[in-house]
């Protein structure tokens, strides 16, 4: 029995891979790999590693045949089903054992999943943000090259392919490479590219070949550099652990800076008109919640009113800043938050289900846990539909041509 129970079709709008240490190096191009590091676990990971970096490298290549055994064992498949929501991370079924994958939807139940890398955003920005721009792209093409090929076992697993965007001249070019290859949505930061506005016209060719491509423009978390200034954790204090019993994810404090980049990046992108000239672009804020969508819309509007009557841009916008945001922007809420009051401040088009399968913090239920707000807010059958599977269906558009519901 599926873990879906919902009786509906629900889409995964925010899933990912588990990349083994060498998973980018082994899909770049000659003239980067070297420059490329491996990967390392540090922190409270199952792969923590200490020690001489050659050991290091050795053990990691030891614990992951161990691990791929374990998985194609008889007695780790005997409990995948009961199992399936249970395993986390690199024990999850099909988390980085790509002919896995297509058996851990059956047993999901989920009729696609938009998948995105685990531990490549914040290094894909930093190179983006770096002096090398050769570096940056070679490690994009890299990291689209290894998710294209991940997904390519199952027509219900959707790629999402990175595109730099700090060189305005070789962006368009990008993006036609990522779709080229197969990308089911182009993903890009979610703060501001270097030395240049998210909304400057030179990245117009990019929004366009998304638009006729007919795929959406993603962010998600993690590709912003810090989320709060580093001295807000300097208080004295011992440091809590994280989801995963480490020090290097999200804990309170950093959870509440999650929401700032992609609400000045699409902000500026509303008022300056990019959402206007791109009607048919639709793009998706995963993995950052939405508690905070409502008061931002709000804040829009509030700026929209007080500065119309003296800037251009504002004036020749043909709707209102929510109005752009229910066309064309979709969110992804955490289980924790209250999707039910969200759609009820926000309307029915803006949230999308999402599981964050295998990461810890995804928990074990989101969908009960989605189920009680929706009940609790008494959001009627056509929302409830909507947030399951019609939103994404409206953002994934072509790329989701051919999945089977």
């Amino acid at each position: 029995m599926p873990y879906n129970q919902t009786g509906l079709v629900v889409h995964d709008a925010d899933a990912h891979i588990m990349e083994t240490p060498g998973w980018l190096r082994d899909h770049a191009d000659p003239d980067v790999r070297e420059r490329i590091e491996p990967l390392r676990y540090p922190g409270g990971n199952e792969l923590r590693q200490t020690g001489d970096p050659r050991e290091q490298q050795r053990d990691l290549e030891a614990s992951f045949e161990r691990l791929a055994a374990k998985h194609a064992s008889d007695e780790y498949r005997a409990a995948e089903e009961v199992e399936i929501m249970a395993r986390k991370n690199f024990a999850a079924t099909g988390s980085f054992v790509a002919d896995d994958r297509p058996r851990a939807l059956d047993l999901l139940g989920f009729a696609s999943q938009l998948v995105f890398n685990t531990f490549h955003n914040r290094r894909l920005h930093d190179w983006e943000h770096g002096r090398d721009i050769e570096l940056a792209v070679g490690a994009a093409r890299a990291h689209n090259r290894g998710m294209v090929e991940f997904c390519a076992v199952d027509r219900r697993l959707l790629p999402t392919c990175y595109v730099p965007l700090a060189d305005l001249e070789r962006a368009p070019a990008l993006a036609d490479e990522a779709i080229e290859a197969g990308a089911a949505a182009l993903l890009v930061a979610s703060g501001c590219p270097p030395g240049h506005s998210p909304s400057h016209v030179g990245l117009d060719p990019v929004w366009a070949r998304a638009q006729e491509a007919g795929i959406p423009v993603v962010f998600h978390v993690g590709g912003t550099g810090d989320l709060v200034d580093p001295a807000y954790f300097a208080n004295g204090l011992p440091v809590p652990p994280d989801f995963h019993g480490g020090e290097e994810n999200f804990r309170s404090v950093d959870y509440m800076g999650i929401p700032g980049p992609p609400a000045q990046t699409l902000a500026t992108m509303i008022f300056d008109g990019v959402l206007e000239r791109f009607p048919e672009l639709r793009i998706g804020v995963i993995e950052q919640g939405a508690i905070w969508v409502p008061s931002w819309t709000r804040q829009m509007e509030s700026a929209f009113d007080a500065f119309a009557r003296h800037e251009d841009r504002l004036r020749v916008l043909s709707l209102r800043p929510s109005e752009y945001v229910r066309r064309q922007v979709r969110f992804t809420p955490y289980p924790t938050e209250d999707v039910g009051w969200i759609i009820e401040q926000s309307g029915p088009e803006v949230c999308l289900f999402s599981s964050d399968y295998p990461h810890v913090e995804g928990g074990r239920r989101p969908i009960e846990r989605f189920e009680a707000s929706l009940a609790a807010s008494q959001v009627d059958d056509h929302a409830r539909q909507r947030f399951y599977a019609d939103n994404f269906a409206d953002l994934m558009g072509s790329a989701l041509a051919g999945v089977a519901a």
